[in-house]
């Protein structure tokens, strides 16, 4: 066990425990009050815990000990920004807040209680990989602009996943944007204001969607493996969300009203609610759709409450689905590499290409207006509908010819 002690010469307090056999001691300017010993043992237990679960790295929490510089580290991407303890006032009462790794535990304990279950477990991952690496050591209160934008910087410089040379200038906003949250809540809290001033979202270059046309909708669906086909054919004309379809259940389908009732979700492998409440909606069923729930349901109705499942009734593992089933076929067909999320965009761009009002098509995909329609998929479907201006001629040319017969009589 480690423990807080004081050096009798200078009566500053030290952290004293062992790690991989030795026994090791961090000095701090901080005198031998109780306020700073509860700050010090609340980093000590940060510490204790991460060794025993073999991820603690010296570097991180003491990155000018000369013990770090000797020792073997686990690999981070993120450097610290700054000094470590040395941040903080020497008696305390004019320090601003705990150190960052106290006090983002805290506020993850506080929040967390309100997110869905795969964003703990995203913002849990940030925070080890990201946030701690680089300011963990640090006073929340003595973080500055400059180190804000620093740590920015170094995000830029880290692999991204998919074989990207680097993180994107999406990811990198959000990786940023709970780490303005956090700042936000320390510097109400223990009154200072929060560094992250002018700070502004990197620009992201606009999302393009790669809808199927409706030759390649059919190519696909009948080209599937036939144990897929009824899977495939809801994807493509239902405009469900990828969670929303693997944890459909049977008691959301209405055969009667035709109607697919989106309730739950399905994230990170667990049952959760649905994205937003306006996710939360009837899906018309149309003819294609209807009938491969009903081939569906012979098929799998009697074995689990899920729609689409595997042999033990749970459902569907969408990542293995798409690597054994998806990406092969695509490739086999000669169709180019889509996620299979773009049968989501494809619903909406054949339902614009159809001529459905964007009121209902917008109530179908789950959105709350119809912004997300005309921002993204109208695009599509311009020379499909004639919607391209042609009307617009036609009703010049209309009135010109009445003109004319007027001007003539």
């Amino acid at each position: 066990m480690g423990a807080i002690r004081a050096r009798k010469e200078t009566g500053l307090l030290f952290i004293d425990f062992r790690w991989e056999g030795k026994r090791c001691r961090e000095q701090t300017n901080l005198r031998d009050n109780a306020t700073n010993r509860r700050k010090l043992e609340k980093m000590l237990q940060q510490i204790e815990s991460e060794i025993k679960l073999g991820r603690f790295d010296y570097r991180r929490f003491f990155p000018e000990s000369k013990t770090a510089e000797s020792s073997v580290f686990n690999a981070s991407p993120i450097k610290p920004v700054g000094s470590a303890l040395n941040t903080n006032t020497v008696d305390g009462s004019g320090q601003k807040g705990p150190l960052f790794s106290i006090f983002i535990e805290e506020w993850l304990v506080e929040s967390q209680i309100t997110w869905r279950r795969s964003h703990q477990v995203n913002i849990r991952g940030m925070i080890d990989k990201y946030y701690l690496p680089a300011f963990g050591a640090l006073g929340v209160g003595a973080i500055t602009r400059a180190d804000l934008l620093k740590f920015r910087s170094s995000l830029a410089k880290v692999s991204g996943r998919n074989g990207n040379v680097t993180l994107s200038a999406n990811r990198i906003n959000k990786i940023m944007d709970p780490l303005r949250r956090v700042f936000e809540e320390a510097a109400d809290r223990y009154d200072f204001t929060t560094p992250f001033v002018r700070i502004k979202p990197l620009k992201v270059p606009r999302s393009d969607v790669q809808p199927f046309t409706l030759t390649e909708v059919r190519l696909i669906i009948d080209s599937v493996r036939p144990d897929f086909k009824n899977y495939y054919t809801v994807r493509f004309f239902s405009g469900m969300r990828t969670g929303e379809i693997d944890g459909l259940k049977w008691k959301y389908v209405d055969f009667e009203r035709r109607m697919i009732m989106v309730r739950e979700t399905i994230v990170a492998g667990e049952e959760d609610y649905t994205k937003t409440d306006s996710s939360q909606r009837d899906i018309a069923m149309c003819g294609p759709v209807f009938d491969a729930l009903e081939n569906q349901y012979r098929a799998t109705g009697a074995m689990s409450e899920y729609v689409f499942c595997n042999l033990q009734g749970l459902p569907i593992d969408h990542n293995n689905i798409t690597k054994r089933v998806w990406y092969p076929l695509l490739a086999h067909l000669g169709l180019e590499k889509r996620r299979p999320y773009q049968s989501r965009h494809t619903a909406a761009t054949l339902w614009l290409a159809a001529g459905e009002a964007p009121e209902w098509i917008a109530r179908q995909m789950g959105h709350a207006n119809t912004e997300m329609l005309f921002k993204v998929y109208s695009r599509y479907v311009p020379n499909l509908t004639r919607r391209d201006g042609s009307a617009f001629e036609r009703l010049l040319l209309a009135n010109s010819n009445r003109d004319s017969m007027g001007d003539s009589v």
